[in-house]
């Protein structure tokens, strides 16, 4: 009975795995799956690493990366997580009292917007719009800038200006009277997140199991 109980003990999938990935993408699509995951599995441990930038992930010695699809380097085998995604601009009631919602993306170097500071992209983000196929960036201008989103969405909230966030960050607001969204026929979806790794990564027991967990199905 006592060996049973060891060689049990032995093949229940165990050990550390390292996840790099962005703040939206560990809140919207891997923290929902961890929730479930983390209780079958309690000799698994996961460390989450937030990082905006392009991270080696073999330098870096992490074993699953998180990127959008379109980021992620052609040597690594991707694995898609979630569904495409949608940018949203929006701001508060209040601040558009003061001023006329902008009808194209070239209006918006006329408004109070909140800027976002990503390694990722050398620089400010510039925000990016598309209709009928035709792609547009547009460098905006405000007083305030962050290094993640959800600060830009607690100064849109407060009337400091416009934001440009992901969808699903916007929309309970929007449906709550507390942003109003413009622009939307501007914003076209793109490639959700994935994660990727090595081609020559040894899969063990642990990181097999997390891959299938995090897979997206529709």
């Amino acid at each position: 009975m006592h060996f049973l109980c060891i060689l049990y003990q032995r093949d229940k999938p165990a050990g550390k795995l390292r996840i790099t990935t962005a703040e939206h993408a560990a809140n919207s699509v891997l923290w929902p799956k961890l929730t479930p995951f983390l209780p079958r599995y309690p000799d698994i441990k996961i460390e989450v690493t937030i990082d905006y930038g392009l991270t080696d992930i073999v330098a870096g010695r992490f074993d699953i990366g998180i990127r959008l699809g379109d980021q992620v380097a052609k040597d690594m085998i991707a694995v898609r997580i979630g569904p495409d995604l949608r940018m949203a601009v929006a701001g508060s009631p209040a601040y558009f009292e003061r001023r006329p919602p902008p009808r194209t993306p070239h209006e918006l170097t006329a408004h109070d917007c909140t800027n976002l500071r990503l390694p990722t992209y050398g620089g400010l983000y510039a925000w990016e719009f598309e209709k009928n196929g035709h792609p547009l960036k547009v460098r905006v201008e405000g007083q305030l800038t962050f290094n993640s989103s959800s600060p830009c969405l607690r100064a849109a909230l407060a009337g400091f200006g416009l934001a440009f966030l992901p969808e699903d960050m916007v929309l309970e607001h929007v449906d709550a009277g507390r942003l109003v969204r413009v622009l939307e026929d501007w914003c076209a979806p793109f490639p959700g997140y994935h994660l990727y790794y090595p081609s020559r990564r040894q899969a063990s027991p642990a990181f097999a199991l997390l891959i299938d967990a995090l897979r997206y199905r529709a």
